[in-house]
């Protein structure tokens, strides 16, 4: 059986970094790394945190039909590689990607039957909030995320689900239990399909 395409986005601040992390920790899904042409930070590790590569290289790799799908945010741009992604699930496995909007609705037009999952912050306040007291952006940047994050909002009806992220273990095990209902889903299809008449 073919594993399920699961994706997590939601404007920058929600929480989609750790939410992953915990995610990893207690489910069986498999993180996508993606490409990004931003530099690398500080305790970030190559092909763990992202694929780093120069402009160039990512134009080579949308040339080439290499990439999932991509986006330009905040004046990098961040892609997943197609290749890794497709063996995953052809091996049955569960693939989880995180990724900004713009590139989740892309994957949905592209592969209709990938699961996404919007994760809302509490509220505008406390988004602004966790900007602020990450410290990797200036005011004018945390303006344009802000700006920003109230047109991804509107993006929220477009997914499959949309999640507040107030309480870390609580959103968790809420993307938990919808990812178990999805597979569910799919074996019981799966069982209709095979069963003989």
């Amino acid at each position: 059986m073919k594993g399920i395409l699961f994706v997590l986005s939601g404007p920058s601040g929600t929480g989609k970094g750790t939410v992953c992390k915990e995610l990893l920790k207690r489910d069986s899904v498999s993180l996508s790394v993606s490409a990004t042409t931003r530099e690398r930070r500080e305790g970030e590790v190559e092909g763990e945190t992202y694929y780093y590569v120069s402009k160039d290289e990512f134009d080579r790799m949308i040339a080439n039909g290499e990439m999932l799908e991509y986006a330009e945010y905040s004046g990098n741009r961040y892609g997943t590689p197609k290749k890794a992604v497709e063996t995953l699930l052809n091996d049955g496995r569960d693939v989880l990607l995180e990724i900004e909007p713009q590139g989740a609705l892309q994957v949905k037009k592209l592969l209709p039957e990938a699961v996404l999952v919007f994760l809302i912050p509490p509220t505008m306040a406390e988004l602004k909030n966790r900007l602020v007291t990450r410290g990797r952006e200036g005011g004018e940047e945390i303006k344009k995320r802000l700006a920003a994050a109230r047109w991804e909002l509107l993006q929220a009806e477009k997914y499959n689900t949309q999640i507040v992220n107030d309480d870390l273990d609580k959103c968790v095990s809420d993307i938990i239990e919808f990812f178990n209902t999805k597979r569910d889903e799919r074996r019981k299809i799966e069982e209709l399909i095979n069963e003989t008449v």
